[in-house]
């Protein structure tokens, strides 16, 4: 007999609500929650292919330890035994930084993986660590926290009320949107033109994005952050400057004025091969729309530029009285943000606090750059030790950083190394000990992250839909006894985790005068707190003490477990509202519109107005039925256009002689590769795009269907040397190659 249960899709950043078929212990059909709060139905093909993945028969079910060379099956108590061994033996021969910690993307998707790291990572006191923000959005936390004093403060475009949006980089109809949670995204664009608005895109492709756009610009890849600072050099030089009520608040704006001064769109239009008329149209127009928004995204944050162009990308924003403003962009409020603090100014933003050991790449938002992990791995220096052991959570950087052939052989010298991983991939082969989280349908779920990131306030939880099986363990056990056992607390009770941080929260709230709970006992607070396990007395903390919640009963109407749970479909908090002053946490307690590191780094910029590419460059892209390197294993969602396939525009095929279908030799910076070719217009003539996330062709893994189309990773192309100086950011797009057709 099958029954139902509602799920908020993990699958990628657009939280669709999903009503799930169940028969026994197996998802058999995914559908959109036309009941869901925020995604009203929606569903796309990842969403539609929830049961395929949940129940894909690669999945690890059980522990595997590495004994003789092979990695073997285990019981939980032997995997965390060797955990324990093998971590803290490293730290205390060598210390607590030659422990690496690295997370990849699927972290932000689950409720343990926003929850249990940050624990990790106090407890262990490694400055090692590493995410995939490196070779994605670094760049907009950069930017943000010079801006407004805090990197988590990223303002997103008001979708349902703007009149014009103006893109750049991003391709929502094929990504679902990122750094902005939208479901349906391309409904939301199609009523913005429905309504009366406008679309431009800004992009080096023809994408499904840019052919629903109004105007469609085909930029140079790499030199958005000239063309935005043109932009902004025509809003001065026309006077078109009007911030409004934002005016009060901001601290910079003559010394923008004369730092964006020498990018005039008549010098910059050859570099970004956009005529200047184009540029000043542009800039006219934002400026003469009622409410706008300009929104970037990935294809801006991963070039050499990428965090000069997010900041010029608020700066517009700014410039033209559109930020913080209904229609514009806004800064969203989750559920379980912090108690918001009185405005006023605040301890700031810091970039550089240490480097990393090799190549002194300074830390950003406490992380270094993923691109450096190799050589902190296989480089000895006389400054610290090397890399020893790594804990790495849901990250496969062997196919997501540059130089994967490096970072392979790296790890397969490391002393010791743990992976939380459902598959043996790419990275977790290399693993002495695989410890598997179970599939999403056995978890509970919660977007923590990507609710900071919503258009629309709400807020969603789902417990498990369907039972742990038999030996299985709970995502937030796995990563609450990782923890113990690499922090030297190896057989404690992982709900001390928990405790402890409940513990700690409260201690800190009672003590805080603008917190609802200023003055009273955290014991007994902690004793109010429900829920069946640690993780949802967490998550009824941080709603408690959250911008929409109850207080601890100061606010009896305010938002708890309880309620949440009482409202399986969501709980609606209404549209995003202006906030300034209160998110601003820079040191004057204003918006610092030219910050010193930007200031330091506007030269550089300065020098790309006279330096053009001479031959191909290439540029990623994404596909509506990928996310990254971890879905090209289920069955549904490959084949048809989730191919990885070389774009090459008609005119460079003929002049190189490359043939559709043919294959063709790649060659870059870093390295070479040999991929079929795809002739079509949909990309600007010297221009070419592999996707990323491919390359399942390494010996050790377990992923029987990527391996039958491996396809190949664009990130052995790259220069792993070649990064954002500011965010440390790796550059993927906009790099020069090479063609060779291959007979």
């Amino acid at each position: 007999m099958s029954r139902t249960a509602l799920r908020v899709c993990p699958l990628c950043e657009a939280t669709c609500g999903l009503t799930l078929t169940i028969e026994g212990t197996a998802v058999t059909r995914a559908r959109g929650d036309r009941d869901d709060v925020f995604s009203k139905g929606f569903v796309c093909p990842k969403g539609a292919s929830f049961g395929a993945l949940d129940g894909d028969p690669d999945r690890l079910r059980t522990p595997l330890v590495r004994r003789d060379g092979e990695l073997r099956e285990a019981t939980w108590t032997e995997a965390f035994d060797a955990v324990a061994a093998g971590v803290r033996g490293v730290v205390e021969r060598y210390g607590a930084d030659s422990v690496g910690v690295v997370l990849g993307n699927p972290n932000v998707h689950t409720v343990a993986g926003a929850l249990y790291p940050p624990v990790l990572l106090a407890g262990l006191g490694t400055r090692s660590y590493f995410t995939a923000s490196t070779v994605d959005q670094m760049p907009k936390h950069v930017s943000s926290g010079l801006l407004f004093g805090d990197a988590n403060a990223i303002p997103v475009p008001d979708l349902d009320r703007t009149g014009h949006l103006l893109l750049i980089g991003a391709n929502p109809l094929e990504s679902n949107g990122s750094l902005c949670t939208a479901p349906d995204f391309p409904g939301r664009l199609k009523a913005l033109k429905a309504r009366g608005g406008t679309l431009v895109v800004i992009d080096p492709r023809r994408t499904r994005t840019a052919k629903l756009a109004d105007r469609h610009v085909p930029i140079r890849p790499g030199t958005d952050a000239l063309l935005l600072a043109a932009m902004a050099h025509t809003l001065f030089e026309e006077d078109l400057v009007a911030p409004g009520e934002l005016t009060p608040h901001l601290q910079g704006l003559a010394e923008l004025r004369d730092a964006v001064g020498e990018f005039t769109p008549d010098v910059v239009a050859a570099a970004c091969d956009v005529d200047a008329g184009t540029i000043r149209t542009l800039a006219r127009d934002l400026a003469a729309a009622p409410t706008a928004a300009v929104y970037a995204r990935i294809g801006s944050c991963t070039v050499p530029y990428g965090t000069l162009t997010s900041w010029l990308v608020d700066v517009l924003n700014i410039l033209t009285g559109n930020l913080d403003r209904v229609g514009g962009a806004l800064f969203p409020q989750a559920a379980t943000d912090r108690t918001p603090r009185p405005a006023g100014p605040s301890h700031g933003f810091a970039l550089g606090r240490w480097r990393s050991r090799v190549s002194e790449h300074p830390e950003a938002k406490g992380e270094l750059p993923l691109s450096a992990l190799a050589e902190e791995i296989d480089t000895a220096t006389a400054e610290g030790e090397p890399i020893r052991a790594l804990i790495a959570v849901a990250a496969n950087p062997v196919l997501s950083a540059p130089d994967g052939d490096r970072l392979d052989k790296a790890l397969s010298g490391l002393e010791f190394m743990v992976s939380v991983d459902p598959y043996l991939n790419e990275t977790s082969r290399h693993a002495d000990v695989v410890l598997p989280p179970p599939p999403p349908s056995q978890s509970p779920h919660h977007d923590f992250a990507l609710n900071t990131l919503a258009i629309r306030a709400q807020v969603r939880y789902n417990r498990a839909a369907i039972p742990l099986e038999p030996g299985r363990m709970a995502e937030s056990e796995i990563l609450a006894r990782l923890t113990l056992a690499a922090t030297g607390m190896h057989g404690a009770d992982p709900s001390a985790v928990d405790d402890l941080v409940i513990a700690q929260t409260l201690g800190k709230a009672v003590k805080e005068a603008h917190s609802p709970v200023h003055g009273r006992d955290p014991k007994d607070l902690a004793d109010r707190l429900t829920g069946e396990n640690g993780v949802e007395r967490r998550l009824d903390l941080m709603l408690r003490l959250g911008p929409y919640g109850d207080g601890f009963g100061v606010r009896p109407d305010g938002v708890t477990l309880e309620k949440v749970l009482a409202h399986p479909h969501g709980i609606d908090l209404g549209p995003l509202r202006p906030r300034l002053p209160q998110p601003l946490k820079t040191r004057s307690g204003k918006v610092e519109l030219f910050p010193e590191p930007i200031a330091a780094d506007l030269p550089r910029l300065a020098g790309a107005m006279t330096r053009l590419p001479d031959g191909l460059v290439l540029v990623g892209r994404r596909h509506l039925r990928s996310n990254n390197s971890w879905m090209h294993n289920v069955p549904p969602l490959t084949g048809g256009s989730n191919r990885c396939t070389l774009h090459v525009h008609p005119d460079d095929a003929e002049r190189l002689g490359i043939t559709d279908g043919g294959r063709v030799r790649v060659k870059g910076a870093g390295g070479a590769v040999t991929a079929p070719v795809e002739v079509t217009d949909s990309v600007r003539r010297g221009v070419v795009s592999l996707p990323h996330g491919w390359g399942h062709d390494r010996p050790g893994t377990r992923m029987s269907h990527a391996a039958l189309d491996p396809g190949v990773n664009v990130n052995q192309i790259l220069d792993g040397r070649l990064l954002d100086p500011l965010s440390g950011n790796a550059v993927l797009n906009g790099v020069p190659v090479e063609l060779d057709p291959v007979s």
